[in-house]
């Protein structure tokens, strides 16, 4: 059986395998959509993965944008989105960037959490299956074994460590409930 896969915000290096969208035609993109525009062209229910590389600080309205990846996907389907951690230099150099994302910034949506029992921004709910550091980033030694030790210990990581040497990009898999 094959996998429905999305690429929202796709630019020219498209998800293998997944429906490029991208609010200018090129190379890799299939649905020239701008992401700000809400709803997205696509039926309820109907991507068993989505993928957001580095594309969601970008966008207007993260809840907007939240709740329309929950309608689109199935269910029993996975979200990966990679933003850029809010310590990284790289989150501050391109202006377009117009959100920063800590490793909590899910779980305003994960109703097992205590951010979302306290201030839940939506009704759709998104299970965090995980979070993680610079995954497939390259770097050195010492940068490899950060990420290698806020993965193991993400909490710790950003509370006490990443002050003193912030990582780049994190890693969210979410599930829909």
């Amino acid at each position: 059986m094959k996998l429905s896969i999305l690429d929202l915000g796709c630019g020219i290096n498209k998800y293998k395998g997944a429906i490029g969208v991208d609010w200018v035609k090129r190379d890799g993109v299939d649905v020239v959509h701008n992401l700000n525009t809400l709803p997205y062209p696509f039926s309820d229910n109907t991507f068993d993965l989505i993928v957001m590389d580095n594309s969601l600080e970008h966008l207007d309205d993260v809840v907007g944008v939240m709740e329309e990846v929950h309608r689109i996907s199935k269910i029993g389907s996975e979200v990966r989105i990679m933003v850029p951690y809010f310590r990284s230099r790289w989150a501050f150099i391109d202006p377009t960037h117009k959100h920063f994302f800590t490793v909590d910034s899910f779980a305003y949506f994960d109703p097992t959490s205590a951010i979302h029992e306290r201030f839940g921004l939506s009704d759709v709910k998104f299970e965090v299956t995980s979070v993680a550091f610079n995954i497939g980033l390259g770097g050195s030694i010492v940068r490899k074994l950060v990420s290698k030790f806020a993965n193991s210990q993400v909490g710790i990581y950003e509370r006490w460590i990443s002050i003193f040497y912030p990582l780049d990009e994190l890693t969210f898999v979410l599930k829909p409930i």
